[in-house]
């Protein structure tokens, strides 16, 4: 029997140097399981500060790009409104001096000012008031012909201008002689 006891006991010894065992190999894979996730957990924080980094930098990308953009549209939208004034003021300019043009075409000049005579010439002449406004009318009689004539001619000369000018036909040149050799 004690060679029983003995072998058992070899037995239960060997059992429990083997649980012991698997106590340290388990207790060792726990232990890397737990540096194994601790790692995981600080490269998924890594990854998600770097992600979340890119993001801001975008952002402000975006963000700086559409600001100039809007700084861009503003000056474009302020030449085109200085430019639309300016080209106004030009067309009104224009149309003021063909107005003005066709005015003084058109109207009489006026007589040019005369000095007011002096007051014991108009005392002595009784009769040169009269004879001043008969003149002065004539004088404007003249003037607005000569001003309808100038308009005529003015309205002629537009007429013209508008209307292309004939072709004349081209003048053929004489042909030229032929000499045969001999």
């Amino acid at each position: 029997m004690t060679q029983e006891k003995g072998l058992l006991t070899k037995i239960g010894d060997a059992m429990e140097a083997a649980k012991e065992k698997a106590q340290e190999v388990g207790a060792t894979i726990v232990k890397k399981a737990e540096v194994a996730a601790a790692d995981t957990k600080r490269e998924v924080g890594k990854a998600t500060t770097a992600v979340a980094k890119q993001a801001r930098a975008a952002k402000a990308t975006v963000k700086r790009k559409a600001k100039s953009a809007e700084a861009d549209a503003k000056k474009v939208i302020g030449k085109a409104k200085r430019a639309v004034v300016r080209q106004a003021k030009a067309a009104k300019a224009g149309a003021e001096k063909a107005a003005g043009k066709v005015k003084r075409a058109v109207g009489a000049k006026p007589a040019p000012a005369k000095r007011k005579p002096a007051a014991k010439k108009t005392a002595a002449k009784k009769g040169s008031a009269k004879a001043a406004v008969k003149k002065g009318v004539a004088k404007s009689k003249t003037a607005v012909k000569k001003g309808a004539a100038k308009a005529k001619t003015a309205v002629k000369k537009a007429g013209a201008a508008r209307k292309p000018a004939a072709k004349k036909p081209a003048a053929r040149k004489p042909a030229a002689k032929k000499t045969a050799r001999k």
